[in-house]
């Protein structure tokens, strides 16, 4: 099991980036993946095409350290690429399952970057290992080449088209064939996905925004729902392979927690909403205070909101360390809460003596929350006023966020007046589940809001754990 601090609060699976006609292929989709550093810390690869074959380097850790100038530049040569960074929310944090995946079949080779959960994988590799199929991964991106790889879908006229009809839940996926790139998203439009184009003519793909402005394109629209969006040296084009939902399910929690506050996810920019979420839950909850202060960073926007909408001074009293980085759990609390002083650094001047208003994102399994409030109250604030700016999350996921069991989960069957009392502050407050899609540009029934409302769009049959395909492996040394 991956047990890092970390594991207490809630990540995302992955970021994907792809290029296409350029020998700096792999050095432009560094900095698309180098950008997108937050929606995985696990895992890095890049895989790219020369025109006849592909060639792929993956390893564990930050992209910083799985890549190398000389990597980049020597190794990893071809006109195109397509990479990725991790996060598990099915398989372990092993190598074997860093993306992305890079296999060989009956019609070439193929490369796969994945960013969603595919809630009918176990069944789908169920039957096929019934059928002798061997696995080398325990994550479920694999049963996609499975699917392509099998001789009815082969021979088909577009079999892209008739695999990913098999997949049910979410997934944005990139593929990478010596001759095109392909660039795919579920009918629900649960991950997202975006097309960018650079001044020199280049087009791109990525899971969000902030990548094309780190290497200079334009971002131009999403990839739809249901929409297959091909790149090669003819250019781009679009086909489908389903037809959008009646109801799109487009993940709230990506303008919550996850986003870059640059990017624009699902046609909003991530830092405005965040802002609304702010002004919104001052409105509904509203508290005498001498400051507001954000716990960082992903809450600094809906701090920024708050103070506006209040009229309360917004106010930096937490200091995050940025050289950290992530830090193993120990086996005791105590030892958990000094990693949590690690990370983030008090300033005692600022908030001794004083009532302050705490704005958080989101709180998921709580540890850590109270843990932040316990060292505020240790370095004398007078009143602590926890203020999150979403609803309370009471039920799993199971579409790429790692919080897929209700036990897990600090909200679930607790009052909000119980979990105050855990996180022992003075009061505490949500923004309502219809003041926060009232920020939103789309009607409400566009959106999934499954870990608050426990109402699935897409139904789940058979749920699976992060680790239902972890077997005993192998090991060779």
């Amino acid at each position: 099991m991956n047990d890092s601090l970390d594991e207490y609060e809630k990540k995302e699976k992955c970021g994907l980036f792809g290029i296409w006609g350029t020998p700096e292929a792999s050095q432009i989709c560094y900095q698309g993946l180098f950008a997108q550093q937050h929606r995985g810390q696990e895992s890095a690869g890049i895989a790219v095409s020369d025109g006849r074959q592909l060639n792929g380097h993956m390893g564990m850790g930050l992209v910083s350290q799985v890549f190398t100038p000389r990597l980049l530049r020597e190794e990893l040569v071809g006109m195109a690429a397509i990479g990725h960074v991790r996060y598990s929310t099915t398989g372990s944090s092993k190598l074997c399952n860093a993306q992305p995946l890079l296999r060989q079949y009956r019609l070439g080779p193929v490369a796969v970057a994945h960013n969603g959960n595919l809630i009918n994988a176990q069944l789908l590799r169920q039957q096929y290992e019934e059928y002798g199929h061997i696995f080398q991964s325990t994550t479920d991106t694999e049963i996609i080449v499975h699917l392509l790889a099998k001789p009815t879908h082969a021979q088909k006229h577009d079999p892209l088209t008739h695999v990913l009809k098999h997949l049910q839940g979410a997934f944005s996926l990139l593929f990478l064939f010596p001759d095109r790139i392909e660039a795919c998203r579920d009918p629900w439009g649960i991950r997202p996905l975006a097309i960018g184009k650079t001044a020199q003519g280049l087009w791109c793909v990525a899971s969000e925004t902030c990548a094309f402005d780190a290497i200079g394109a334009t971002y131009l629209r999403d990839v739809e729902p249901g929409e297959i969006v091909t790149i090669s040296d003819a250019g781009i084009s679009s086909r489908t392979f389903a037809p959008p939902a009646e109801e799109q399910a487009h993940c709230v929690f990506e303008h919550v927690y996850f986003a870059n506050p640059a990017s624009k996810i699902f046609g909003q920019n991530v830092h405005t909403i965040r802002k609304e979420f702010g002004r919104q839950l001052a409105r509904e909850a509203g508290v005498k205070a001498d400051y507001i202060m954000p716990m960082p960073d992903s809450g600094r926007s809906a701090a920024l909101g708050y103070s506006m909408e209040s009229g309360i001074q917004f106010e930096e009293g937490i200091v995050p360390n940025r050289f950290v980085g992530r830090t193993f759990i120990l086996p005791n609390q105590g030892q958990r809460d000094r990693a949590v002083a690690m990370k983030l650094n008090i300033i005692p001047e600022v908030v001794k003596d004083k009532r302050i208003i705490i704005v958080e994102d989101s709180v998921v399994r709580g540890t850590t929350t109270r843990s932040k409030m316990l060292a505020l109250r240790h370095a004398g604030a007078k009143e602590i006023h926890l203020r999150v700016s979403c609803p309370p999350i009471r039920h799993p996921c199971f579409y790429g966020i790692d919080f897929p069991t209700s036990e897990e989960l600090i909200a679930h069957n607790r009052t909000v007046d119980e979990i105050k009392d855990f996180l022992e502050v003075d009061s505490l407050a949500y923004l309502s589940l219809d003041g926060m899609l009232a920020c939103m540009d789309k009607s409400k029934k566009h959106y999934c809001t499954a870990c608050w409302s426990g109402e699935y769009k897409i139904p789940i049959d058979q749920p699976q754990s992060k680790f239902s395909f972890e077997r005993d492996q192998l090991k060779m040394f």
